[in-house]
């Protein structure tokens, strides 16, 4: 069964889906369109949620490559999550769908569409709690779960197969502010629920960074890194710079 029939099966369940959704599966001819509905289908606003619907389906209809990305995404996260099927995924997801934003969004940004990017980031991150820069570079079959919270800043990037809960931050620590300010996620890494990862340090390839952890030093791959460590010492010169 395809995700569009996936999808009329649930929207035939229960005909409330149509209206809280502001589409019908019907209306939708490929994959592309779908998602972009699904996305535009966050707004509560009709005006706002038919401008994004446009936008979100122009971009995933010009980028096949953000398209296989997000159906990967789907498929993986189907299968992390042991409890659900794809088209579940789809609909009430939010981890899922702040991935999504940032496929839509990224799309657009390497459309030339800076400042859509800009809105859709924007006005979906509102929706879903997440605050994803297009800037970043996301790879493969990567699972948001919950989603809630989390922070990923410009120059971050996440490689295959990585899986982030929420409240994860990817950020710059104001000192290292170089051409890569935030962290390099490494292939099947694991970031645990509120764990705060910054500058531009990498987490190497299957390594685990567990609940509530604070990382500013680079992580071997396969290893694992715990515990938050909070030490005094003066403010040194250049940091939090513009921040009295």
């Amino acid at each position: 069964m395809s995700l569009i029939e996936e999808t009329a099966r649930l929207f035939g369940e229960e005909s409330a889906l149509a209206t809280l959704y502001g589409f019908a599966p019907d209306e939708v001819k490929n994959d592309a369109e779908l998602l972009a509905a699904v996305l535009a289908g966050l707004v509560p606003d009709a005006e706002a949620r038919r401008r994004v619907r446009d936008l979100v389906g122009e971009a995933f209809g010009e980028d096949e490559r953000a398209i296989a990305f997000a159906m990967e995404d789907l498929a993986a996260t189907a299968e992390r999550d042991l409890s659900t099927d794809a088209a579940h995924v789809l609909l009430f997801a939010p981890g899922y769908q702040g991935l999504l934003s940032y496929r839509a969004s990224r799309a657009l940004l390497l459309s030339g569409r800076e400042t859509a990017a800009a809105a859709v980031k924007a006005l979906l991150g509102r929706q879903l709690s997440v605050d994803i820069a297009p800037e970043a570079q996301i790879g493969r079959r990567v699972w948001l779960d919950h989603g809630l919270g989390v922070v990923i800043g410009r120059t971050a990037i996440i490689e295959d197969d990585v899986s982030i809960w929420h409240g994860v931050t990817l950020g710059s620590n104001f000192v290292s502010m170089g051409n890569r300010r935030h962290p390099l996620i490494g292939k099947g890494a694991v970031l645990g629920g509120h764990s705060i990862i910054l500058g531009g340090i990498d987490i190497g390839a299957n390594a685990v960074v567990a609940a509530g952890a604070i990382v500013t030093k680079s992580v071997p791959a396969g290893k694992t890194v715990y515990g938050p460590k909070a030490t005094v010492r003066d403010r040194k010169h250049g940091s939090f710079s513009g921040f009295s």
